[in-house]
């Protein structure tokens, strides 16, 4: 009796240690908090996404000279673009054209170098040097040697407005020697008083559009 009563004891000694241990190791898991779940991107709501203009490209708007001259008129080695004319005064920057150098010596002899400079919103039809050998050397002469004759030449080669290509087509435009000059011509083929061809147009200074011309300008006398 003894023995059954002392195995019985161990017996229910050892369940009862048993027990204890087996829920100790499940207790973590049982009573544990719950963990919160991670919502999904599907149960996320969305942020808003700003409204992002797009960039505007640097070259935008900005002018493209046209016309079969263009490519010949920057003097070499100077560092001369398009680019760099349109920040510089107009009679600056066409110093700066291999072709336009008579034009640009007979503004200074003029005194009309300061005037292209400052005045707002003109347009030059500049004439090549190639034009002023069109005139014979009396014709030349009698207009550099004459002052006042000089400068009637040399303002009506200017407009008191700036000129854009879409107002060539059928233009009629006052001269700062007061009297008017035409344009005419489509897509990038313009004449002036219905002769003169605009070998390079819509060039681009600080103060003025400038059309390049193959033949010097005569005032109505």
């Amino acid at each position: 009796m003894k023995r059954t009563r002392l195995r019985t004891t161990a017996m229910s000694t050892a369940a009862a240690v048993a027990l204890p241990l087996s829920l100790g190791a499940m207790a973590p898991q049982a009573f544990a908090a719950p963990t919160p779940s991670t919502p999904t991107s599907a149960s996320t709501p969305a942020s808003p996404t700003a409204s992002v203009s797009p960039s505007p490209s640097p070259t935008a708007g900005a002018a493209v000279p046209f016309g079969p001259g263009c490519s010949s008129l920057l003097r070499k080695g100077i560092g001369g673009s398009f680019a760099r004319m349109a920040t510089q005064p107009t009679a600056t920057a066409l110093a700066e054209n291999t072709h336009l150098s008579t034009f640009v010596a007979l503004v200074k002899k003029a005194g009309l170098a300061d005037k292209l400079n400052t005045t707002k919103d003109i347009s030059v039809f500049a004439p090549t040097n190639d034009a002023f050998a069109k005139l014979s050397k009396t014709q030349l002469d009698g207009i550099r040697n004459n002052e006042a004759q000089l400068r009637k030449v040399l303002n009506y080669h200017v407009t008191e407005k700036k000129i854009a290509p879409d107002q060539l087509p059928n233009g009629v435009f006052k001269t700062l020697e007061g009297g008017t000059l035409t344009t005419s011509g489509s897509d990038q083929s313009f004449k002036v008083n219905g002769t003169t061809n605009i070998v390079c147009g819509d060039v681009r200074t600080k103060n003025a559009t400038v059309y390049v011309i193959d033949t010097v300008l005569m005032p109505p006398s």
